[in-house]
Parts: structure tokens; C-alpha cells; sequence
């Protein structure tokens, strides 16, 4: 499944709900379902700088695709994160570093966000990018 097929499966899915409250549910349902980061791994150095929450973050480069695991102290902040690994994990370091995610305006997620929270969203997005180019030139 390309990132863009990815994308489309969550716009549908959140195209479900018409209030805000019941994808702020779902969302949080999605964080349920996070590849979580082990034990070991929540370390200072696994956290995302500029999140509102704590949030770990880890990647490792399995054959030629990154492979994204996470964990939160927040409900909202762990789903966040789940979105944002169901779309670019198990991806190319090419395609994650190139990707658009356009899926997160259309979704809404931007504007319904606090602006911490939407402060934290750019901070995933930059860290997750952050390791693909890392894991690139390993």
C-alpha cells in the first residue's frame, strides 16, 4: 500500500464522523492501537522536543523501509502519533522525507488542535523525518 493509499484510508475513515468530538474519539481508539516503543527505549533522547506531552519516538531501517514505534503520556498526543506512524511506517527514507502529508489538513486535524498541540503535530512530523534522513545514510 503506497503512503498515498494510507492517507486516503484515514481521510475516508475520519469522513465518518461529522462532529469533532467523535474523531477526537477515534483518535484516541487509533492511539490503542500504537506499535509501541519498548521500555528501554524511553529514553531523554527518544523524546520529541515540542510536544505539549511526553512523547518517545524510535526508528529502525529494516531491509530499505523505517519502521516507526511510540509511546505518550496523553491519549490524544498517542493517537497523534499513531496517525501520523500508520501513514509513514514500513516506508521507503525517500518517500517519508518527500511526504506531503496533505491528509492531515484535509482531515482537520490542524485547525482542531490547540496550538501546542498542533505545535507537537510539526514536531512528530519533523522527528519522524528527522530519522529517515538519519537512517538514509546509515
Amino acid at each position: 500500500m503506497t503512503i498515498t493509499e494510507k492517507e486516503q484510508g484515514l481521510i475516508d475513515s475520519f469522513s465518518i464522523y461529522d462532529d469533532w468530538m467523535d474523531k477526537y474519539e477515534y483518535i484516541i481508539e487509533l492511539g490503542k492501537d500504537l506499535p509501541l516503543i519498548s521500555e528501554d527505549q524511553k529514553t531523554d533522547e527518544n523524546i520529541i522536543k515540542g510536544c505539549q506531552s511526553t512523547v518517545w519516538l524510535a526508528a529502525e531501517k529494516r531491509e530499505d523501509k523505517i519502521i516507526f514505534t511510540a509511546d505518550a503520556d496523553a491519549i490524544i498526543a498517542k493517537g497523534i502519533i499513531a496517525i501520523l506512524i500508520e501513514v509513514m511506517s514500513n516506508e521507503s527514507p525517500d518517500t517519508i522525507i518527500n511526504a506531503k502529508l496533505d491528509f492531515l489538513k484535509e482531515i482537520g486535524l490542524q485547525e482542531h488542535l490547540s496550538p501546542t498541540r498542533s505545535n507537537g503535530l510539526v514536531a512528530m512530523v519533523k522527528q519522524m523525518k528527522m530519522y529517515a534522513l538519519a537512517l538514509k545514510m546509515k
